[in-house]
């Protein structure tokens, strides 16, 4: 039966409503913001589960494994800035409830065995930070979240076996990859984006430093096409979901960037900084070596968890995050 005018306006209205929540958190380089019509590919999709009275699925691939770099991090395992990202994320669910009483889910798709291999970080570090985002999930009542990685696909297959899988089903070819980077000015600031956290995340290198940037631009393609077969396996898996990103998206791309932080910096994650707590008791991400200079270290549960800022936080401390 064809939908009434009546029902299209209020499908419309509904659909619009639950994207104005995700829109002051639009991660993107774009200057102006934008409203709900500009983002026609998410309005589609939020329309279809409002019309089933269904909970909005989203799928947020990210929270790999922390960085290996000790002047970024804390550790391999979560800390504050995972607990404040994954809380956020619940909020937002529990906002589009009032909204759409069936809710909404995030479904976040943890990558890091995807590359482990390609950003130096060992497969047990990665399993060791997802199982602890399952048990932060359920220790805080996150609802609302739920964790999805390789080994729900691939079961115990080792973590080898499992990243040549999917790349080999899955991944665009390097060729294609460097034809679309020359093409597209948002694949080239990936590319470089990717290529910076590569750098920034290797630790203990005793080459040049040119050869290091060789080497990381290498790896960045492999990054890349590994992101894409992961992207590809989640919409198989899960072809009706929004797709989320933690990169910065043009405005009516099929991906919306999320932003789940405040940061200098557009492409920072909680897995590549620290958390820090402002003097005015705002929480932003910075490298762990900016925020040590910036306040003390606290710890939770034991474990090194985010640094408290005595004194007023100022553009020159971003300046020094960069």
């Amino acid at each position: 039966m064809p939908l009434t005018t009546a029902s299209d306006t209020r499908l419309t209205r509904i659909s619009a409503a639950i994207l104005n929540v995700l829109l002051p958190y639009h991660r993107t380089t774009d200057r102006a913001p934008a409203p709900p019509d500009a983002f026609p590919h998410q309005l589609r999709r939020i329309a279809d589960f409002v019309r089933d009275g269904a909970p909005v699925v989203f799928t947020l691939p990210g929270f790999p494994c922390k960085s290996p770099n000790p002047a970024k991090v804390l550790g391999h395992l979560p800390d504050q800035g995972e607990r404040l990202s994954l809380r956020f994320l619940h909020t937002l669910c529990t906002e589009i409830e009032r909204i759409h009483p069936p809710g909404a889910q995030v479904i976040i798709c943890s990558d890091g065995h995807v590359f482990g291999d390609l950003v130096q970080v060992p497969d047990v570090h990665i399993d060791a930070y997802a199982d602890e985002l399952r048990l932060l999930m359920t220790r805080q009542g996150l609802t609302g979240l739920s964790l999805f990685d390789l080994r729900d696909v691939l079961g115990d297959l080792d973590h080898d076996t499992q990243r040549a899988h999917v790349h080999h089903r899955y991944a665009p070819t390097v060729d294609a990859l460097r034809a679309e980077i020359r093409a597209d000015e948002h694949a080239l600031a990936l590319y470089r984006g990717i290529t910076r956290f590569l750098v920034e995340d290797t630790a203990g290198w005793t080459g040049t430093r040119s050869a290091l940037q060789r080497a990381c631009r290498q790896r960045a393609y492999g990054v890349i096409q590994r992101s894409r077969a992961w992207g590809a396996l989640i919409a198989e898996h899960h072809p009706r979901a929004v797709r989320l990103s933690i990169h910065p998206q043009p405005v009516g791309a099929p991906k919306f960037g999320i932003r789940l932080l405040d940061a200098p910096d557009a492409w920072t994650t909680p897995w590549h900084s620290t958390a820090l707590r402002r003097a005015d008791g705002i929480w932003t991400l910075v490298p762990r070596a900016t925020a040590a200079r910036l306040g003390r270290l606290v710890h939770h549960d034991g474990r090194p968890s985010h640094f408290e800022q005595a004194g007023a936080y100022s553009r020159q401390d971003e300046n020094l995050s960069q």
